[in-house]
């Protein structure tokens, strides 16, 4: 690959090494070289799924910062690509990089559906909203074949759980049947991550997610379908969309969104070499200013591990972007309410049918 040159379809550039491998491997110059003469890639850009059968399946979340109690992935690892992704990090406890491996090597929990229905048949479980996803996306492009989030669904609906969604994917409204059925019981919340309203943006930051124009149509149909949907703008990067908190807000509110989130960006662990070696590729002219501005954030470091300041930052840009969200909810999203999923139905459900007595 040429210097200078982007691996068309994936965000990371490169496989970095893992914290938790003994030994490195690196890719000497000379091997691409003769890649380059013989016309062969370098890189085999081709996705893997690796079948994986867990013990459990739902997750306790700790994190203060982190607006959920539980959480459910049945995809580890993410070929969306989004470069700024904090679970990349996740990957490494698997054995592979947080780099390419990520969007190429995807973990398929295969059990998934088997370990939620005992979940939630448990008679010590007791009902917390549990989310999809906190870590991978739950939509992700082989869900469209593998259908395991919709039969997670559909075990939701037959327990009368209830369930949060998060996506960037346009294949969530493949699922509305069983999202408006769990809607007329206040089970679902769906949340659509929509991190600029400019396509070329969109592209370059997260290369295989869905379209702009795509996730905004999914937003308008979630809701005319009366399913609650929010939109999470994450993350804010300085100087890449910064600038487009009140236009996306005002757009979002006239799709019906109830709410809106926001993060700003951290490049925690090995996020931080990633990220930096693909904005020097990808944005040159630019890479420095962006880098020093996210350092400024985080009190001079790329990471930021510090709760209650590592998802929305300090100083004057964090600043600036609260005041910017507080006026645009203001504006754009007065008096929408969001109503608490409802805990109340599932102890009635346990054995998946409705007990009369």
């Amino acid at each position: 690959m040429a210097e200078g040159e982007i691996i068309k379809g994936r965000g990371a550039q490169l496989n970095i090494h893992n914290r938790f491998d003994t030994h490195s491997h690196e890719t000497r110059d000379d091997f691409l070289n003769y890649c380059a003469m013989e016309g062969d890639e370098a890189h085999d850009s081709k996705t893997t799924l690796i079948d994986t059968f867990p013990k459990t399946i739902v997750n306790k979340v700790n994190s203060p910062d982190v607006g959920m109690g539980y959480s459910l992935n049945p995809y580890q690892g993410c070929e969306h690509g989004c470069i700024y992704c904090y679970a990349r990090n996740s990957h490494e406890y698997w054995g592979y990089s947080a780099g390419l491996d990520f969007e190429q090597k995807i973990l398929v929990k295969r059990n998934a559906v088997e370990l939620l229905e005992k979940k939630l048949s448990s008679k010590s479980w007791k009902t917390e909203t549990i989310v999809l996803s906190g870590n991978t996306d739950c939509y992700q492009p082989i869900e469209k074949k593998l259908k395991i989030t919709r039969q997670l669904l559909q075990t939701f609906l037959k327990y009368r759980h209830p369930v949060g969604i998060i996506t960037k994917n346009a294949l969530v409204q493949r699922d509305i049947d069983i999202l408006r059925e769990l809607a007329s019981d206040n089970l679902v919340r769906v949340n659509i991550s929509i991190t600029s309203l400019h396509e070329e943006t969109r592209r370059i930051l997260e290369p295989r997610t869905a379209s702009i124009k795509k996730r905004l149509e999914t937003l308008e149909k979630l809701s005319v379908a009366n399913i609650p949907v929010s939109v999470m703008m994450a993350p804010i990067i300085p100087a890449i969309n910064s600038h487009e908190i009140m236009p996306l807000v005002k757009e979002i509110s006239e799709r019906g969104a109830e709410s809106v989130g926001y993060t700003i960006v951290r490049l925690n662990g090995a996020i931080g070499q990633i990220f930096t070696d693909w904005i020097k590729k990808a944005m040159p002219d630019r890479a420095d200013k962006v880098l020093h501005q996210i350092e400024n954030i985080h009190g001079g470091s790329l990471n930021d591990s510090r709760f209650g300041t590592r998802m929305k930052g300090e100083g004057k840009f964090a600043e600036q972007v609260e005041q910017q969200f507080k006026i645009a909810r203001k504006k754009y999203l007065k008096d929408r309410l969001r109503t608490p999923l409802n805990l109340d139905l599932h102890e009635q459900f346990k054995d998946g049918q409705l007990k009369l007595f």
